[in-house]
């Protein structure tokens, strides 16, 4: 049965097989893990993980790809385990049809192992999302544009570097691991992809990526998070610009930071650093 890809879902379907078992090798599945695929979309990742699990849960949005889904896969009804409305199970696969960008990914069991090809469109905001459930998640491997690929892996004082960056790395240690050219797809996009590992930060160390820069972390998310929005707001405009509603002079000096600089001179520990001055001074 034939399917044709949809605009509004962002629907590239992967179908070299090469590259497949690149993505396999570099998840490396093992049949207890509590894995999820995001958009399994025709199955390239589906079926190859299926013969490494023992279950395994995912997450779609289209209706037609969710009847070739049950279609492959009859359901039980009810699902056993119990689910989120719309998902329906049968003992390897669990269905759950809805927008991953609306899912509860706390009714899965964790440790989570997170993969897919993300829709291009919406994958910053779906990255921000599994963020948030980052205390339950083992890894997370992604299919994404090039372009944010780099973005999320980018150094300070490097043009790619900016606010996804600073965000993702407070959370995650975030490695490319593949490039994937546009023929890799049907239909084939406008621009090049990238697989991505992403590895929440231990608890013990959070954050492990700041500690050679004096292991500071943000007592306050949500002033950290405004700090780095409103640095990269203006990204070519200096700190004293973009947070003048924030920091004075006087705390530049406080700071020890050179109010000269612009936001994508920071270092992941400095925006925490001037967040938790912040949020002591409140």
């Amino acid at each position: 049965m034939s399917h044709q890809a949809k605009k509004r879902f962002g629907q590239n379907f992967l179908v070299d097989e090469q590259i497949i078992a690149g993505i396999i090798a570099a998840i490396r599945p093992e049949p207890e893990d509590n894995m999820v695929e995001i958009g399994p979309g025709l199955g390239a990742l589906t079926r190859p993980l299926l013969k490494k699990l023992n279950h395994l849960h995912v997450i779609e949005i289209d209706r037609d790809i969710i009847a070739r889904l049950e279609s492959d896969y009859p359901q039980e009804n009810p699902p056993n385990p119990p689910l989120q409305k719309g998902g329906t199970s049968k003992s390897k696969l669990t269905i759950h049809a809805g927008d991953a960008l609306e899912f509860d990914l706390s009714i899965l069991p964790a440790p989570l192992r997170i993969v897919g090809n993300l829709p291009y469109n919406i994958s910053s905001p779906l990255l921000f999302h599994f963020a948030g459930y980052a205390e339950r998640i083992r890894d997370m491997h992604f299919m994404l544009q090039n372009e944010v690929v780099e973005r999320m892996v980018a150094v300070p004082s490097t043009p790619a570097y900016g606010r996804l960056s600073v965000m993702l790395q407070y959370r995650f240690h975030m490695e490319k691991l593949l490039d994937v050219p546009p023929e890799s797809f049907r239909p084939a996009p406008k621009v090049d992809s990238a697989i991505v590992r992403m590895i929440p930060l231990p608890p013990s160390d959070f954050p492990l990526s700041q500690k050679g820069a004096g292991g500071i972390f943000a007592q306050n998310e949500k002033i950290f998070a405004e700090i780095v929005k409103a640095a990269f707001g203006q990204r070519r405009k200096t700190l004293r610009n973009t947070l003048r509603s924030y920091l004075k002079e006087e705390d530049f000096v406080h700071l020890g930071m050179d109010a000269q600089r612009r936001a994508e001179n920071l270092s992941v520990a400095e925006f925490a650093k001037v967040a938790n001055y912040l949020d002591e001074r409140a």
